[in-house]
């Protein structure tokens, strides 16, 4: 198990050439052995690196949108030396890959040593070629393979630990965003967490058309429906109110002592009430009341309104290493926004009236891995 650093972050390690050690093997999660798929999420959750898209429950609730799980363990003699957990995603609009992991921020392999790294490495290539796929993807938190082609300009992350007390949470926050989020804790608005339907729905109501409005087509509801029932305990939505109207909301997941906001976003009346301020604030007070000590705020696109948002929130940014093996002939794929291949699309659907884009956007945001 790697060690952290000061920082909290997995130290970085150079990449010798492994020593294959004899008896050491990959080979796939059986999803159905309920007992084998917990010895994975076991070994996942002993990890400091360790996040809740390397647990099954994300392959679960990711097959909902029609993609087939590949997960990978490798072992010697009965015990598991690391995990890599790999989604073939198959979309008639950007082609086949696998990924690890697929709609999540983080991903890649966790191992104990090299030899076991390069194991699932090649596990991972092959099972590519057996699939005909010519991209393999993972997404990590730090430089794993610096022989394959990186975005590291890219995205970045954000985490800030949660302080013991309400007062040290608010004075953590820079003073400009901290009077914004005082303004909106003097406002009339409510907040409510919990899982039931009633949550689903008000949170699929404002996550739709947060989204439309970035130009930025909505998942099925089936796929929320799925990570809390797949994650059970450990994800929920905290939903803000204005007379009783929801205006912002967000589904979090909850992993080894830390947070992480997944699917949030607000209305246009979010702006005038201060909501996802109000938003936030009180996730990280929710998180702090059960047991949280650490803040995920998630990944931002360098550069954007996200990213300066977090930033004024205090949060420090960190590169993320996306990585990727190549087949002949193929190239890293550019699924951002930023791509002029999609400026005209994200253009047009902002002004998509919001029923239209519900109905059109969950097939497409389907194969946006």
């Amino acid at each position: 198990m790697p060690r952290r650093s000061r920082a909290g972050r997995p130290r970085r390690r150079s990449r010798p050439e492994p020593v294959l050690a004899p008896g050491l093997a990959a080979r796939h999660v059986d999803w159905r052995d309920a007992a084998d798929r917990a010895r994975y999420d076991a070994f996942v959750r002993d990890r400091l690196d360790g996040t809740p898209f390397h647990l099954t429950a994300w392959a679960q609730a990711i097959a909902e949108l029609g993609h087939r799980p590949h997960y990978l363990l490798a072992e010697r003699g009965g015990a598991i030396g690391g995990v890599l957990p790999l989604i073939e995603t198959r979309s008639p609009l950007f082609g086949r890959t696998l990924v690890s992991n697929a709609f999540a921020v983080y991903g890649g392999p966790l191992a104990d040593d090299e030899s076991t790294h390069a194991v699932l490495d090649d596990a991972a290539w092959a099972l590519a070629g057996r699939l005909g796929v010519r991209v393999v993807e993972y997404r990590n938190q730090a430089r794993l393979r610096p022989d394959w082609p990186v975005k590291s300009d890219v995205y970045a992350t954000f985490k800030r630990p949660i302080h013991a007390t309400f007062d040290e949470n608010l004075k953590a926050i820079p003073r400009k965003q901290r009077a914004d989020v005082r303004k909106s804790l003097d406002l009339p608005l409510e907040v409510r967490v919990g899982s039931d339907a009633r949550d689903l729905a008000d949170h699929y109501a404002v996550y739709a058309e947060s989204v439309r409005n970035l130009g930025t087509p909505v998942f099925p509801r089936c796929l929320f429906r799925a990570i809390l029932g797949a994650f059970g305990p450990d994800a929920d939505i905290l939903t803000v109110s204005h007379a009783g109207v929801p205006i912002a909301s967000v589904l979090s997941l909850y992993h080894n002592g830390e947070v992480l906001p997944y699917y949030g976003g607000g209305t246009a009346a979010a702006r005038q009430y201060k909501a996802n301020d109000r938003m936030y604030f009180e996730l990280i007070e929710h998180a702090r009341q059960r047991g949280c000590t650490s803040f995920d705020f998630g990944r931002s696109k360098v550069g954007t309104g996200p990213y300066a948002f977090k930033k004024n929130w205090g949060f420090e940014p960190t590169p993320l290493y996306y990585e990727y093996r190549l087949g002949e002939g193929a190239e890293m794929p550019n699924l951002s926004p930023n791509n002029p291949k999609f400026k005209a699309m994200i253009a047009v659907w902002t002004r998509l009236p919001l029923w239209v884009a519900n109905r059109l956007g969950p097939p497409i945001a389907s194969g946006l891995g």
